[in-house]
């Protein structure tokens, strides 16, 4: 549910792209809303103002944004847990939903706080056994794993503790009201045997390339090819325009493009549920 973590998502899938069969990640899930935190006294005036920081992230990384932001979510807990159940049914079927959760809040602007809203918006991802995934985000081993991360979060390594830097997002720490510390969101901790980097914040696939190769022993990135329009459609579902813009090609036959306030997302020919799926319904586009 974070929009610069949205708006990362396509440098950080063209990372693990390049780095597929060469290297291991972990997902962290750092509960940006917490379940126990008072409620906002004015909703209305907490999401306009939310929306407008929004605005603001969206504009300047180029990542879509929904036409109207309904709320500001209650809690982050409930897609956490989605995302971290569906990693038992494999990579493919787990980058989809964590996918679709996105995409309520920052295409729909309908955020997934519930584990109703969740199911919803997850439904018909191809791959997922939903009665599995219903099961799963209730379990109590899903809920202690998130709860793990939401710890990690807030122990961050010592590198970003005060961190300055250029830009509007480097990615210092930030203070949480118990007086400690959490990661800036997105952050990614590179270990190998060269030892460790830490990369917080808005940063670009090149500074994750080079945070790489200082901690791995032999250069780990392939020279590979640049993916079609119509492979990554295949594999994530949507793509966003900085994804496009990376990929080879046109569009395949029946894509459908999907108007949000901040430039298109693209949907598989075959994609017809979830939230981008509903707002095409709702503010159809043309082909």
């Amino acid at each position: 549910m974070c929009p610069w973590s949205w708006a990362a998502e396509p440098r950080l899938r063209a990372l693990l792209r390049e780095t597929e069969g060469f290297c291991r990640h972990r997902r962290v899930f750092g509960v940006l809303f917490d379940e126990d935190e008072e409620p906002a006294p004015d909703p209305v005036a907490e999401t306009a103002w939310y929306a407008g920081y929004v605005e603001r992230i969206t504009d300047h990384a180029g990542a879509p944004r929904a036409a109207r932001l309904g709320w500001v979510a209650a809690s982050s807990w409930p897609s956490s847990l989605a995302a971290a159940a569906a990693e038992a049914q494999g990579p493919l079927v787990a980058d989809r939903v964590l996918r679709r959760l996105r995409e309520s809040v920052f295409v729909l602007g309908e955020p997934a706080d519930t584990p109703e809203r969740v199911l919803a918006a997850v439904a018909g991802v191809p791959g997922l056994d939903e009665p599995r995934l219903r099961a799963d985000l209730a379990s109590a081993a899903v809920r202690e794993r998130v709860r793990r991360d939401r710890a990690e979060a807030r122990r961050p390594l010592p590198e970003v503790i005060g961190l300055r830097g250029d830009g509007p997002h480097p990615g210092a720490a930030k203070e949480t009201e118990d007086g400690g510390h959490r990661y800036a969101l997105p952050t990614v901790v590179f270990t190998g045997p060269g030892g460790r980097r830490v990369v917080p914040g808005w940063r670009s696939v090149d500074e994750y390339r080079t945070a790489l190769a200082a901690v791995a022993p032999a250069p780990l990135l392939p020279a590979g090819r640049v993916p079609t329009t119509e492979e990554l459609l295949e594999r994530y579902r949507s793509l966003t325009g900085p994804e496009l813009a990376g990929a080879a090609g046109s569009l395949p036959p029946g894509a459908r493009r999907v108007r949000t306030a901040n430039g298109d997302v693209v949907l598989h020919p075959q994609e017809r549920s979830g939230p981008a799926a509903v707002a095409a319904l709702r503010s159809p586009a043309d082909d």
